[in-house]
């Protein structure tokens, strides 16, 4: 069992939104944008995962830049989606919200390993 904190809890619901409001995507968008937003929305989460299960803080922080880096993508496809009316204003505007939330965590998390590596390379000095 996984062990789950405010970001993982709040990026599965995420996902689990995506999958929902995609499903309701053009067909002829399987292979394109529903499959590139869904992929995006996932990397979020898998990728900050991963970075947990690695043993060193900085590699930590480079999963976590890449977690981030897949929440700007999800942005853009969203903004993509909504201007070519794939979803309602609704959905748009709380996916969004969701995605803002999960930015601020992330690079909350991000930040927290930066000043414990400092704190630990000063201690060791």
């Amino acid at each position: 069992m996984m062990v789950k904190d405010i970001f993982t809890s709040k990026a599965d619901k995420f996902v689990h939104e995506v999958y929902a409001i995609t499903r309701g995507f053009p067909k002829d968008e399987l292979y394109g944008v529903t499959s590139q937003l869904r992929r995006a929305a996932l990397s979020i989460i898998l990728n900050a995962i991963e970075g947990f299960a690695r043993n060193s803080q900085n590699e930590h922080r480079h999963f976590l830049d890449i977690s981030y880096g897949s929440l700007k993508e999800t942005l853009y496809l969203l903004d993509f989606s909504y201007k070519e009316n794939y979803m309602k204003k609704e959905e748009y505007e709380n996916l969004t919200l969701s995605c803002d939330e999960l930015g601020k965590i992330l690079w909350a998390k991000r930040k927290a390993l930066i000043t414990d590596n400092r704190e630990q390379t000063a201690r060791s000095k």
